[in-house]
């Protein structure tokens, strides 16, 4: 496996200091002896600026804008390409003229560079009503963080029934997905998140699907952390993708 650091933050007003997290992240996930599996995997590291990104399996970034070029590069010839989102925003929320922290997600749907059909949101729990009408007026599929709280099992079985038909998947971890309790390193703290088993949960059992091509893990803010505890649960999640 090839990670590839990232450490862009120029996507963000509010989160600066997200450069910092691939080199802190990469400390902790060197501190942890195996996965759940009990398997301690190789693993390569690299740096990558967004104007020249080097191919990878895992990259760490630096704020969410990081998606919209990786998607753009290495997904924008494949013809049914579908990207998984773990976020409690929908990042659909329109800013400036090009694409942002906030707003990444809608720029690569009104590019064309992914179907609507083959997005899938997971965690959402704080969208703003403007993106909740962008995501009705383009048949979005989401899953709340309220609905993944009642039924566990059947909704990650429901994302993984969607996201095997794309030929090329490519999964996105804001770690805002998780509650503040569990990640209070990062710059929009939204309370009523997933735990980290849960997330964990959801990661192991998606990583199963075949057409998976690369991830990514956003927006850590070591200078927002408490004792690394943020930095220390992306490098267990990504101990887990590896």
């Amino acid at each position: 496996m090839k990670i590839v650091k990232t450490p862009y933050s120029e996507g963000t007003d509010v989160n600066k200091g997200t450069e910092k997290a691939p080199d802190e992240i990469i400390k902790q996930l060197n501190n942890i002896w195996s996965n759940e599996n009990f398997q301690d995997n190789k693993y390569e590291v690299v740096s990558s600026n967004l104007k020249e990104l080097k191919e990878g399996d895992v990259f760490i970034g630096g704020d969410h804008t990081i998606s919209y070029y990786i998607f753009k590069k290495f997904f924008k010839d494949k013809k049914n390409a579908g990207i998984i989102i773990f976020d409690a925003h929908p990042d659909l929320f329109q800013h400036f003229n090009t694409p942002m922290q906030t707003d990444w997600l809608y720029f690569l749907i009104k590019e064309k560079l992914v179907k609507p059909e083959n997005v899938i949101l997971v965690g959402i729990r704080n969208p703003d009503m403007k993106e909740v009408g962008f995501m009705k007026d383009y048949k979005i599929r989401y899953f709340t963080a309220r609905q993944l709280f009642n039924n566990m099992e059947d909704h990650c079985d429901g994302i993984m029934e969607l996201a095997q038909n794309f030929s090329d998947l490519y999964i996105s971890i804001d770690i805002d997905v998780l509650d503040p309790a569990f990640a209070p390193g990062t710059g929009y703290i939204e309370p009523g998140g997933l735990s980290t088993r849960e997330l964990i949960y959801l990661i192991q059992r998606i990583k199963l699907l075949k057409n998976i091509r690369k991830y990514d893990l956003v927006e850590v803010n070591p200078n927002r952390d408490i004792n690394l505890t943020t930095c220390k649960v992306a490098a267990k999640i990504i101990k887990e993708l590896i």
